[in-house]
């Protein structure tokens, strides 16, 4: 490879990753306001601002593209709860479990929008089975993470779980998406349905743990 192409693709990568970053988000965006199978490629470069070009020189099709939110999402809520895990233990407070569990979950908490996008995939991973692969093993990786913080806090606030932290968060995570969603269904406005998740979650939190 000669100077001038190493120069070429140092200027061009990163440039074309903000291009698939910017329809990804536009992604984001379209397939929670329609659905994704109402969602065009063309809708999607529109509110992106590129052509049909840029996007299959990015995304080979729609489906690919989904993957990719898909792995985006997951990374970016792992991401917002190591973040909070880490401010908590730096504070050192004391906590009761269901104040922990709404903390720790705050940081990751969706809006209408990324409610929406996420039912969207879940929807589509269940007629899918390469979305559904990475579905799952976005869930997977998510549990497991969140599964790890829980038992590491666990340890530092003296609380005893009822069940192993993996099944803990699995079943905290699981709460959180059905009633965020079921707040979406009902017309809650955001304030309503954060106290309602907040309320849920740390109910259930309450009733799997056992104070030492």
């Amino acid at each position: 490879m000669t100077d001038t192409q190493t120069a070429d693709t140092a200027v061009t990568s990163p440039r074309r990753e903000a291009t698939r970053q910017k329809l990804l988000d536009a992604a984001a965006l379209v397939f929670a306001e329609v659905g994704v199978d109402a969602a065009s490629v063309e809708a999607i470069c529109e509110r992106a601002g590129f052509t049909r070009g840029a996007f299959y020189s990015n995304f080979e099709t729609k489906d690919e593209l989904m993957l990719a939110l898909t792995e985006r999402v997951a990374g970016e809520k792992i991401d917002e709860v190591a973040d909070r895990v880490a401010a908590l233990q730096a504070r050192g407070e004391e906590l009761e479990p269901g104040d922990l569990v709404r903390r720790l979950l705050d940081a990751a908490f969706d809006k209408k929008q990324g409610i929406l996008l996420t039912s969207e995939i879940r929807t589509r991973a269940m007629r899918d089975p390469r979305l559904a692969k990475a579905y799952i093993e976005w869930q997977a990786n998510l549990v497991e993470r969140v599964g790890s913080f829980i038992e590491n806090l666990a340890q530092t606030y003296g609380f005893r779980l009822r069940v192993p932290a993996t099944e803990f968060a699995g079943l905290i995570l699981q709460t959180w998406e059905d009633t965020a969603a079921f707040a979406v269904m009902s017309g809650l406005d955001p304030e309503a349905t954060h106290t309602l998740v907040n309320e849920r979650t740390a109910r259930l939190a309450t009733a799997l743990v056992d104070p030492v």
